[in-house]
């Protein structure tokens, strides 16, 4: 059933709304956003911003209330109501949760096809089969605190909901992936770079967006692509023994994903990042504001940032470049590699995590582990 249509001025004035929190929105879909969201999800969100909350988190929040939205309206007809029922969490879940080979023979089993038409034509839905189920706790666990933030209380502790599910995961396995296929690893580093050798603009672009990108730990793409010279600081250069001393930066990250408040991460480049970047500022006579930005046509360094999702395709389109298959790389295969690489070279789990800014060490030891099993005492017995 299709949502009744708001009046444009309501929907202008909260486009209007949502373009004070910009900064932390996907603006791309704005408008959407305003048609979609109600003028208490506005207030919900511009409240969060007010109180400090990560960019990320209020990207990722914004983006599953938009979807939890668009769902509710599909499968019942109505905005969501707040906070939800029981009854409407339950329906999330079998939506979202179910057994394939069940659907194939029960086509009222999972999520019905006029709901999944709608989803799919507003660009909420893309693959197929069931959800994650991290996706759907995700998306759960974040309506909840949704729901206590607007000072309401919810049926998320539910038994009931606990066991829906529990019986749903068992119904619906899915194996584990990683966001990346394969790590970008030192060697496979060394072919991305290989296809930044010329002196244009993209390559001197990109080569310092993979160099800064992994020298500084692995940086999220979100990272990179928000990166402005504010945040970067010189610092004293390393004394080396058999060498001129390497020049050093500070990148203060600010809020992360994984900070809160008024705390301020800081990681450092130095040696041959630090040259790549400071090449790239200076081609790009760029000297204040976003450090990666879009390049035009004909070599016009755009003023604005790169969106998240060109530091991505950059990866992949250099991947390519390089002979390798794009689709088996991604921008976290940076993330995970720089892990990788650090467990190939020795260094202490605790050091690298120091640079990478992951603060689980589980999380964190997943890539040492792959890295060193194979070559380690366990593996080698016999």
């Amino acid at each position: 059933m299709a949502k009744a249509k708001a009046s444009q001025t309501e929907v202008e004035r909260r486009a209007e709304e949502l373009d004070t929190i910009a900064s932390v929105l996907p603006m791309e879909r704005r408008d959407e956003l305003a048609e979609l969201l109600t003028d208490q999800d506005v207030e919900t969100l511009r409240h969060l911003v007010n109180r400090g909350m990560g960019d990320n988190t209020l990207r990722a929040l914004t983006s599953d209330l938009a979807y939890l939205e668009a769902w509710g309206l599909a499968a019942t007809g109505k905005a969501l109501s707040w906070p939800a029922p029981e009854a409407l969490l339950l329906k999330f879940v079998a939506h979202h949760l179910w057994d394939p080979e069940k659907r194939s023979a029960d086509l009222d089993h999972g999520m019905p096809d006029e709901v999944d038409d709608n989803l799919r034509r507003q660009g909420f839905l893309k693959s197929t089969g069931p959800h994650a189920p991290a996706t759907v706790r995700r998306r759960l666990a974040n309506w909840s605190t949704l729901t206590k933030w607007r000072g309401l209380d919810g049926a998320f502790a539910s038994p009931a909901l606990k066991s829906a599910i529990r019986l749903a995961v068992r119904a619906a396995p899915r194996q584990r992936r990683r966001k990346s296929a394969k790590a970008v690893t030192g060697d496979v580093l060394a072919k991305l770079l290989a296809t930044c050798a010329t002196d244009s603009l993209r390559d001197v672009r990109d080569h310092a967006i993979l160099m800064v990108a992994f020298g500084s730990g692995g940086r999220r793409r979100s990272e990179v692509a928000g990166l402005r010279v504010e945040q970067l600081s010189v610092e004293a250069p390393i004394e080396v023994p058999d060498g001129p001393p390497l020049p050093s930066l500070a990148i203060h990250l600010g809020r992360t994903k994984t900070t809160s408040g008024e705390q301020d991460d800081v990681v450092y480049l130095t040696g041959r990042p630090v040259e790549a970047l400071n090449a790239w500022l200076a081609a790009a006579k760029i000297d204040k504001g976003s450090v990666f930005r879009a390049i035009g046509r004909w070599g016009t360094v755009s003023r604005r940032a790169l969106d998240p999702q060109s530091v991505n395709a950059i990866l992949k389109q250099r991947a390519e470049m390089a002979g390798l298959e794009r689709g088996e790389f991604s921008a976290h295969g940076l993330r995970s590699g720089y892990l990788t690489e650090a467990a190939n070279r020795g260094i202490p789990l605790l050091e690298a995590m120091e640079q990478s800014r992951h603060r689980s060490v589980q999380q964190a030891s997943s890539y040492y582990n792959s890295a060193t099993r194979r070559s380690g005492r366990a593996a080698r017995m016999l």
